[in-house]
């Protein structure tokens, strides 16, 4: 089962795209066209296949807006393969608030279906060699628990959520403390109890923090031949995360070197968006 987001989360980020879509008038276009007493129903329906994520927001929109007003009858679930013309909701209620909702449930739900699409894809690349799909903090400010959410909806896993629910020591931070190994003692002398990785771009720095007792190294940039290499003299003594540039077609070729995880940012911050659209069927209005 897939862990929900939040609800707070889901609430403020449909307030603040409601804020900015509504503005000080609210739809303009919809109250000079649509009689206020005019009722219909409107599927949500993709363009394109993909992987269903974010339909708890969409329908948090609508509720938004229709004060109770809408009812969302759902036909699909989060996570699921979705084919272009599957109706993946029907909503119900006053076309104002219907149409007055449209865009800020799309925005949210193409979104979110799009980091799961992109998600699943690189799943599905490294199917059968052990490798874990991870995300990272190259989110959207505001949005990272429902698109972490979406990593989730894709068969990913989640990074750390915040700097403080576990250390991540990188190459500034190494420069700072003035070698890799002092910032690894460093951080682990201040948290002893906090989940610690360290970021390391050789083989000879792997070695280094490894022996030190390092638990998770993040490997960056790394050759093939390298992260063989590493993989090798960790010999199961830490888990072990390629990071840095990684594309979906060299994804099998990374996960096969034998590492623990890829973490790959564009799941979050690159994902194109799932094309959904809302289809309000003519002669719906007053029926």
């Amino acid at each position: 089962m897939i862990t929900k987001p939040p609800r707070a989360s889901i609430d403020e980020a449909v307030r603040r795209a409601l804020a900015e879509d509504l503005g000080a008038d609210g739809d303009v276009t919809t109250k000079a066209t649509i009689p206020a007493a005019a009722l219909g129903s409107a599927d949500l329906v993709p363009r394109a296949p993909g992987v269903l994520a974010g339909l708890d927001c969409a329908i948090a929109v609508f509720d938004a807006v229709g004060q109770g007003r809408c009812r969302v009858e759902v036909g699909a679930a989060d996570g699921a393969a979705v084919a272009a013309g599957e109706v993946l909701a029907t909503v119900h209620g006053p076309v104002r608030d219907i149409l007055t909702a449209e865009r800020t449930a799309l925005n949210l739900l193409g979104h979110l279906s799009g980091v799961a699409t992109l998600t699943r894809r690189w799943v599905d690349a490294v199917a059968g060699t052990g490798a874990v799909i991870r995300d990272t903090r190259k989110t959207s400010p505001g949005l990272r628990a429902l698109e972490k959410y979406a990593v989730r909806c894709g068969g990913g896993v989640n990074h750390r959520m915040s700097l403080s629910d576990a250390a991540l020591v990188k190459d500034n931070h190494v420069a700072a403390a003035g070698g890799v190994v002092a910032a690894f003692e460093a951080v682990r002398a201040r948290y002893p109890g906090l989940p610690l990785e360290i970021e390391v771009d050789t083989v000879e720095q792997a070695r280094a923090v490894i022996d030190a007792g390092a638990q998770l190294v993040l490997l960056d940039n790394m050759s093939l031949a390298d992260l063989r290499a590493v993989v090798a003299l960790a010999a199961g003594r830490c888990a072990l995360e390629a990071s840095g540039g990684l594309t979906l077609d060299q994804a099998r070729a990374v996960a096969s070197t034998g590492v623990d995880f890829l973490a790959v940012g564009a799941l979050t911050h690159s994902a194109p968006v799932l094309d959904i659209g809302l289809d309000l069927p003519p002669g719906v209005v007053g029926r």
